[in-house]
């Protein structure tokens, strides 16, 4: 880490180069404090995690009641996606500066006030304007959760942040359903509405969790410039992978023009302003660069077996309520099991964890090739699916605690913002790539223009052969990305750590009321 960067911490109350506590809750013991500052991460990360999937259940009938049209159907989607994946690096930075907890609760509440705008928007542009809003927040919410876990745990976050995992889990599958029977019976704008008493029991419990974060908080003045390039550069580059998959890339070459000057501009302030946003030396940091290294590979390959497999299976002849059962046993295991492996990797070192778990990853998506008709899906897709969710169990919280546990404590806020974007451009980038592959396999066996694969309308026995065709080589690509990740971490990282401060495991009250 460079000398400007490490010298403009704190670490004490009453030294120019002090660590600001947060105030303590003398009340409550610390171990209590930090299962409160878990809850509060939990909660508050799974209102963003719901409303992200919840509003694709509510489409059509916000269709009909705010006349959207099939563009306003898209920017209900496309304003959160843009706003999430632009801002996560600000969001990580402006934790890292004025305190993680400071900025998750101020995510939390704004992502409640862009919710009750939503709920009562009167048409589709102030609906679209209060889901960029939503985007916004949930910047702010998500990276700083995963922050101020790393901040609370020291040396535990593994465990931690496997229970994160678990519960966002549950959260995760059981919002689309719940939001659909509130959409069916209620009103759509109950799935926005809803989240206003979770945010309020949020921060409640953020409040009383307070603990004595003796993790290095950075100061000076944010990088503002930084900030707006590295904005400009993934919303632009997240547009281009989004809208090129359903228009074609040729339409929005400039979207990846304007991302390559933007992100070259980012690098080059990174390297010369006074108070870089992410210096660039921590990438020097060997987990740090093959963790979020290994989370772009193995994202990506996650989301591209996710999202084909739900599709091949409607093809095959599933029903889509059967099809969205079956990630219900991943969902299992990863709540099952996540915490534990997580705390196992804090014990023992990530490495053996990042590569099982993206080889058994590669193994389950293999499997799927197994699977030519919906009789196959009992023995091979069952077995796909439950070695997919024990690789995932496997994975998700060390790479994550790995991700950021080896920046330095002071980046910690910076560390989970970077691992958010690389995982989220790694999994556009792959469902890009692999819907190619789909296409062209598909097209290359038959002559049939106007045909799209993997349609659940096709009859001809030689479309279907070249959608399966089609759908087994794009798994295979998806099982490559996996391989590779599962290399990255055999031989990228490693189990030597990073030491914490050991003043994190202090439970008693300090002094200065500056909150991490």
């Amino acid at each position: 880490m460079s000398r400007r960067s490490s010298a403009r911490t704190r670490r004490g109350p009453d030294s120019r180069s002090s660590t600001f506590y947060a105030p303590a809750v003398s009340e409550l013991s610390l171990e209590t404090r930090r299962t409160l500052t878990l809850a509060a991460t939990i909660l508050g990360s799974s209102l963003a995690f719901i409303d992200a999937t919840v509003v694709f259940v509510a489409l059509p009938t916000l269709e009909r009641d705010l006349n959207l049209g099939l563009t306003g159907q898209q920017w209900v989607v496309l304003s959160y996606s843009l706003a999430l994946a632009s801002l996560y690096l600000a969001g990580g930075a402006v934790g890292d500066r004025y305190g993680r907890r400071t900025a998750f609760t101020a995510g939390v509440v704004g992502f409640a006030a862009a919710s009750a705008i939503a709920g009562a928007a009167p048409n589709g542009g102030a609906l679209i304007a209060a889901r960029t809003l939503q985007g916004i927040a949930g910047a702010f919410l998500t990276t700083n959760s995963l922050a101020l876990l790393r901040s609370v745990y020291g040396d535990q976050a593994g465990r931690a942040i496997g229970l994160w995992t678990a519960f966002t889990s549950v959260a995760t599958i059981g919002g689309p359903p719940a939001g659909g029977a509130l959409v069916e019976w209620v009103s759509w704008r109950w799935i926005f509405f809803l989240n206003l008493p979770l945010a309020v029991a949020t921060v409640v419990l953020a409040r009383l969790g307070r603990c004595d974060e003796r993790t290095q908080v950075r100061v000076g003045r944010l990088d503002i410039p930084g900030a707006a390039l590295a904005a400009l550069g993934f919303g632009t580059l997240t547009y281009g992978l989004v809208e090129g998959t359903s228009k074609g890339f040729g339409n929005v070459w400039w979207s990846f023009v304007v991302a390559a000057l933007a992100l070259a501009g980012f690098v080059w302030v990174e390297r010369h302003v006074e108070e870089p946003m992410l210096p660039l030396e921590v990438f020097r940091e060997r987990n740090f660069a093959f963790a979020n290294l290994e989370t772009f590979l193995v994202y990506g390959a996650i989301y591209a077996q996710l999202i084909y497999f739900q599709l091949y299976l409607q093809f095959i002849g599933f029903s889509p309520f059967e099809a969205s059962l079956v990630t219900i046993p991943s969902g299992a295991l990863m709540i099952l099991l996540a915490a534990r492996f997580g705390a196992l990797a804090d014990r023992s070192g990530p490495r053996l964890f990042l590569a099982t778990g993206p080889a058994m990853l590669a193994v389950s998506i293999l499997l799927i090739l197994l699977v030519r008709s919906r009789g196959d899906f009992w023995i091979a897709g069952t077995l796909s699916v439950l070695l997919a969710g024990l690789s995932l169990a496997l994975f998700v919280a060390p790479i994550t605690a790995t991700a950021l546990k080896s920046a330095p404590a002071e980046y910690a806020g910076i560390a989970s913002g970077v691992n958010s974007t690389v995982s989220r451009l790694g999994n556009l980038l792959a469902v890009a790539l692999v819907g190619l592959v789909v296409s062209l396999v598909f097209h290359g066996r038959v002559d049939a223009p106007k045909a799209d694969p993997l349609a659940t309308t096709q009859k001809a026995p030689a479309l279907r052969d070249a959608s399966i065709e089609g759908f087994r080589a794009g798994m295979l690509l998806a099982a490559g990305l996996a391989l590779a990740g599962a290399t990255v971490g055999a031989l990228g990282i490693t189990n030597l750590r990073r030491p914490e401060p050991a003043a994190t495991e202090v439970s008693a009250p300090a002094a200065a009321p500056v909150e991490s």
